[in-house]
């Protein structure tokens, strides 16, 4: 296959997944706004090199492995459903503070401690991702594809994951967004709660089969 159909086939399914609204989506979002752009651009950056990971290991045979043991795949689908459900409880129940707005600045408040590690973890623990990419590049990679187009896939997945989530979170916690969310910080940090432990009790009800979308 020419090396620009394997591109279009790829990002294709790629870019729109990236776009929908997700637990990777979620933590970008709930980091902009309850902790303004730095803390948002340090969950992208997390998010993205979580998927750079996961395109990676996909190219170094992740696929056919998860494919042989489907009782690995199971587990790790199960584990980080467990983790996002987690993740969700501990948001839920969190004491958010309120979100205080200085000139020039955005929101200064949160209650995750390292915004890179937590949208690593994110998306490491996201099942979805590693269906998308198991899934995705197992039909349109073969051994035949040279080695810079692997790497050039790779590449283009983290530009475009830190491209759209940079966006997000540079919008999420522009101050007209910050102004009109200013006293909802705990509602934020509900609702983005409320929203992984919906995610992942889905992704464990779905856990009996593994590359199920």
């Amino acid at each position: 296959m020419h090396a620009s159909l394997i591109l279009l086939s790829v990002f294709g399914i790629f870019i729109p997944a990236l776009m929908l609204p997700g637990p990777d989506f979620i933590g970008v979002v709930r980091s902009s706004m309850t902790g303004g752009t730095k803390s948002g651009l340090f969950t992208t950056l997390g998010v993205s090199i979580g998927l750079l990971m996961y395109a990676s290991l996909s190219l170094l045979g992740l696929s056919a492995i998860l494919v042989q043991y489907e009782w690995l795949a199971w587990g790790v689908r199960a584990l980080g459903a467990g983790y996002l459900i987690y993740l969700g409880l501990r948001l839920l129940f969190s004491k958010a503070a309120r979100i205080e707005l200085e000139e020039g600045k955005g929101a200064r408040t949160s209650s995750t401690k390292n915004p890179f590690l937590f949208g690593f973890l994110v998306t490491l623990t996201n099942p979805k991702a590693m269906v998308l990419f198991t899934s995705v590049f197992a039909t349109a990679v073969t051994a035949e594809t040279p080695t810079w187009l692997l790497f050039l896939m790779i590449a283009l997945v983290f530009l475009s994951a830190l491209l759209w989530y940079s966006i997000v979170s540079l919008f999420m916690s522009s101050k007209p967004v910050m102004r009109r969310f200013e006293k909802a910080s705990q509602i934020i940090e509900r609702t983005a709660g409320a929203c992984f432990i919906l995610i992942g009790g889905k992704l464990l009800t779905d856990a009996r089969n593994p590359f199920s979308t």
